[in-house]
């Protein structure tokens, strides 16, 4: 069940990629996620991805919507991301017990800061209410 569980992860994660492979801007990974972010507002950007937690119990499969605080935080350097959101998908369990697999709803806060025009790194505070908490760090690359 693990191992199919992975698959259909990564399946989808691909197949959401070339879904929207021309519109997306940027490509996250990192410790224990991928996703990809597509601008959909200005300040709003969409984002399908998989992830685990950091003991490799939970594995997250969704999409997660962001809100960009730059402006209204008034950051003019564009090295600099702040941004927050929610995000909604499906957690499967895949440590050894029950299965407590279900739909996940949680929240994010994160930002990033960029070294040149294409690369960057971020942190992330994640969580949900029923993987709980996940948080991220990597690297972003600009496409």
């Amino acid at each position: 069940m693990k191992k199919t569980a992975l698959l259909f992860a990564c399946t989808l994660v691909f197949c959401a990629a070339s879904v929207f492979g021309q519109a997306r801007n940027e490509l996250n990974f990192g410790l224990v996620g991928i996703n990809y972010e597509i601008p959909v507002h200005k300040n709003i950007t969409i984002a399908p991805g998989a992830g685990t937690s950091l003991d490799f119990d939970w594995l997250n499969v969704g999409v997660k919507a962001n809100y960009y605080f730059d402006n209204l935080f008034g950051l003019t350097d564009p090295a600099w991301d702040v941004y927050g959101g929610a995000n909604a998908g499906y957690a499967v369990y895949m440590g050894d017990g029950t299965d407590d697999s279900d739909v996940d709803f949680g929240l994010q806060v994160g930002g990033r800061w960029f070294w040149n025009d294409q690369w960057g790194l971020y942190v992330e505070l994640a969580g949900g209410n029923v993987a709980g908490l996940s948080p991220g760090i990597g690297v972003t690359m600009k496409l």
